[in-house]
């Protein structure tokens, strides 16, 4: 199939037009037509190689909603006409132990949606059956897109670290993945403690669902809070004074992160040592914990706060991206 798409030839380029065919579909892969497909910073990471894995030319996007138009002879649970959603992943081997665990996320030899293959700004996509993830009845599809990722890399952590109803919680960050942190944890049932550094948005932040919003840049209400919350969720991607939150940690506390943060993390032993304190990391989630998220989000009304481009405006939404001026996530519409 031939597929018209825009696409990156170089680290900082502009999208341009790009049209490439899909070859032969495989029997367990599906073609999918992109209703729309949210952006995220880590398609303008991969864009410009931040990380050092980017084959040019690249089409971004991996937030991706659309309907299912042909399917392999082999595909299982989804059909033509179906609407499904696709995230960072498209693809993993189904026979490793990660795989049969239901761990597909973290299979060795999973596929990126936009690395070693084409992404969402195009009017078509491919993906193996398991990661086109069928859409739950009533969802909003106009904002969903940015679930796939962003939704599901802060949703994941709250499984991994075990967080009960009953806990005091903090999210660092209240950007793209912070806000809908906000709002899932708000949703679980906790007491949820925002940190920015911006005093102006503190109201939104409070609409959004944090129950108290602390100053990051103020040592004294970080001093406040010492030694309070159960579980801290990291959105940033720039480095910060780590022991500063590992200190709000109560006794047995985990510290997670999802921020993409380049420079080590200077991280120290007698924090986690003397409060039996925990650091860990993730990256988004399987599939199937993918549609248990999206089920969620139909049942509490959750959804990212978005801005909608036309797919043609692509390049200026990324610039709206880049400058630091989106609220909170940016869908592009076919």
């Amino acid at each position: 199939m031939k597929v018209s798409a825009l696409a990156a030839s170089g680290p900082h380029q502009k999208l341009e037009s790009f049209s490439y065919d899909m070859g032969e579909l495989g029997t367990e892969h599906v073609d999918v037509k992109v209703l729309n497909c949210g952006i995220c910073h880590s398609d303008l990471s991969m864009i410009n190689n931040d990380w050092g894995m980017t084959a040019y030319p690249i089409v971004p996007g991996h937030e991706i909603i659309g309907e299912v138009i042909v399917a392999g002879s082999a595909v299982k649970n989804i059909k033509v006409g179906d609407k499904v959603g696709i995230g960072w992943f498209s693809g993993s081997c189904m026979s490793c132990h990660e795989c049969m665990d239901g761990s597909h996320h973290l299979c060795s030899k999973v596929e990126m949606t936009i690395g070693g293959r084409h992404g969402g700004f195009a009017d078509y996509v491919r993906s193996h059956w398991s990661w086109a993830v069928p859409l739950p009845e009533g969802i909003n599809v106009a904002k969903a897109g940015p679930l796939l990722c962003g939704g599901i890399t802060v949703f994941n952590p709250i499984l991994i670290a075990g967080v009960k109803a009953t806990d005091k919680v903090g999210v660092l960050g209240i950007g793209g993945l912070g806000h809908m942190a906000l709002k899932f944890l708000n949703k679980w049932g906790c007491e949820v403690v925002a940190f920015s550094s911006n005093p102006g948005k503190r109201e939104s932040i409070l609409a959004m669902g944090a129950t108290k919003v602390v100053d990051s840049t103020n040592p004294e209400e970080l001093a406040k809070i010492a030694g309070t919350l159960n579980f801290i969720l990291n959105t940033t991607n720039v480095s910060l004074d780590w022991n500063s939150y590992l200190m709000a940690l109560a006794p047995k506390g985990k510290f997670h992160n999802v921020g993409a943060v380049l420079e080590p993390m200077a991280i120290p032993a007698f924090t986690l040592l003397m409060g039996e304190k925990s650091v860990a990391g993730s990256p988004l989630g399987s599939p199937t914990l993918t549609r248990t998220m999206l089920e969620f989000c139909v049942r509490h009304d959750i959804y990212p706060i978005t801005e909608e481009f036309p797919m043609s405006k692509a390049n200026e939404a990324l610039e709206h991206l880049k400058s630091g001026k989106a609220r909170f996530r940016i869908v592009l519409k076919n």
